[in-house]
């Protein structure tokens, strides 16, 4: 269930299940959506396909360190 702060398992603890699976998801747009947008262009290489892998794995710690709690719900 995607969603921006997380969610508490019945004992308050912190959900990592869900919070993985959400980070997985929204890496994987990441990088299909970088690699789209550089197939589309013609300039496809080894580069390309590392930065596409680089702009994944940053959107998939990102979004842990925001459902962990790195950034605070409004009030």
């Amino acid at each position: 269930m995607l969603s921006v702060y997380g969610h508490r398992n019945p004992d308050g603890s912190f959900n990592w299940k869900d919070a993985l699976i959400d980070a997985g998801i929204m890496a994987c747009l990441t990088f299909f959506t970088a690699l789209g947008g550089l197939g589309a262009t013609g300039v496809i290489s080894t580069r390309e396909i590392l930065a596409a892998g680089i702009g994944g794995a940053t959107e998939f710690f990102m979004v842990l360190a925001i459902k962990r709690g790195l950034k605070k719900e409004k009030e």
